[in-house]
Order: structure tokens, then sequence, then C-alpha cells
């Protein structure tokens, strides 16, 4: 890796995400019903979806001399194009469609950098709480909040198992429960007592990269942009991402878009695999 990724351009992919936030909550802190449309391939859309893509694609074009923005509410370009990308932005303007049309909050918009198929750097801003995760692993996972900005990382098992603690587990709120429910009982029998949050968005991965989970199965179809970002985040606060062979999860690799199913791991050192695999 270059010296392409430093403090100085994530502070500037910070910016830009915040203020997709905002336009984001326009929208969502408007009166009366959201209105939403349909994709091609049946996903929501809203105008906050819009209005984030943008204020973030031109903002990302112009940080980087040459490097493309890959955006859900972009053009997608064939993979003979795509597949001559060394770098690329890749980003959700707004991950989580479905909990902003709710009006619950669980909703981000995702930036992440990615070099030769690896997610180098990423920003996931959270509009209604104003909370931005973000990280490289040249230098590390940063929370920024009301409060200012702290160094986040993942947390160890062992003592947790040590002290009889549960083993927190984070789910999407909407998709895979039946599967996630059998690696609950599978890791309950090893482990002993599990705890379970559901939630929609990246915001579960955050929650493993600054250590208030410790597992994130993810059994149901996401699209790269769902989760670059995050994955950034969560491997610069020392955790992993690995597909359900536990290969670590790359992006750009073939032609479509989907992620295979996967695992978020934060403490590497423990024997998941084993565990999980069975």
């Amino acid at each position: 890796m270059d010296k392409v990724v430093t403090r100085a351009l994530l502070d500037q992919v910070i910016d830009i995400s915040v203020a997709a936030g905002k336009a984001i909550l326009e929208v969502y802190n408007a009166s009366g019903e959201i209105e939403v449309d349909t994709k091609h391939d049946d996903s929501p859309v809203t105008a906050a979806d819009l209005a984030a893509h943008k204020i973030l694609a031109p903002a990302l074009a112009g940080l980087i001399d040459g490097v493309p923005v890959l955006s859900e509410e972009g053009k997608m370009p064939s993979y003979a194009e795509r597949s001559q990308w060394d770098r690329y932005w890749i980003i959700d303007p707004l991950d989580g469609t479905k909990e902003f049309i709710r009006r619950n909050g669980e909703f981000t918009v995702n930036v992440a950098l990615i070099e030769n198929g690896e997610p180098v750097m990423g920003v996931v801003h959270v509009p209604v709480l104003d909370i931005t995760y973000a990280g490289a692993k040249s230098f590390g996972a940063i929370k920024r909040d009301a409060d200012g900005e702290t160094a986040i990382q993942v947390r160890a098992m062992q003592p947790r198992i040590d002290g009889g603690e549960p083993i927190e587990v984070v789910a999407s709120r909407s998709h895979g429960a039946g599967a996630v429910d059998a690696l609950l009982e599978r890791i309950e029998s090893s482990l002993g007592q599990t705890g379970l949050k559901n939630m929609g968005s990246s915001l579960k991965l955050c929650l493993v990269a600054e250590g208030a989970a410790d597992l994130y199965p993810r059994l149901a179809p996401t699209c790269e942009w769902d989760t670059a970002a995050a994955q950034a985040v969560v491997e610069a606060a020392g955790g992993v991402v690995v597909d359900d062979q536990f290969n670590l999860l790359r992006y750009n690799q073939k032609e479509e878009l989907l992620n295979p199913f996967f695992y978020v791991i934060g403490d590497q050192g423990f024997n998941w695999k084993s565990l999980l695999l069975d």
C-alpha cells in the first residue's frame, strides 16, 4: 500500500460522510410519510438515498486523481471495466433504507477505499446519533461522537469465557433469523450463554469493532457496498471478516456484486473456525 491512506484523507472522508448524513436527516425529519420508490432489483430507494449519493460521489471523485466511485445509487460499470481498477471508492449512500423508512435510526452512510480487493480505509457515519466510526489498518480505528474522538478495538474472548459472561452476537433485524438461531444453539452448547442484539445496517460490524459484541454472522445476502466500509473499521480495530469458508472477504473479484455469507469476528486469536464450520 502506498502513502495514499493518510489521516488527513480519512478526516476529509469523514467530513464528506457527515455532510451526506445531514442531507439524509433533512428527508428523515420532514413531516409526513417517507416516499419510497422501487429499483429494478425490487429494493427500496428514497430521496435521501439519492441526496446522499449526490454529495458523496463528486466529492470523493475529487479526492484522489483517477480513482473511480462505485455507488449503489450510481451507474453500474461492467465487470470488464471494474476489473481494471486497482483502487476505487465504494459507497452505500444510505445503508439500511428499510430502517430509514421505519424511522428507527438504524441506518448509516458507508464509504470505503478499496485497493486490490482489500478495504484499506472505511468510514461509517450514523446520522441520527451523529456518531462516526472510521479506520485504516495503517493507523487503527476510531469512534467520534459528541464527547470527542476515542480509539476503539475489538475485545478478547477468554476473559468473557473465564468470567462466565455471555458471548454477544449481533444479527440482522430483517434477514437470516433461522440460520442464526441454529448457530446460537451451537455456540451455547460449546461456550455457554449468549446474548443477541438485533439491528439494521452496518452498525452490526461496528459493534464488533468497538468491543461491544464478539461475533456477527451474516447468513443472508448482502452487496459489497453494504460491508466494505465497516469491514475496514473492523480490521483496523483488530478484527477480521471472513466468508463462510473462512477466507478473507474481498471485493471486485467477480462480475456480480453480491457477497458470500460471512462472519465478523472480534478476537482473531479465538478458535472460531472449528465452532462456526462444524
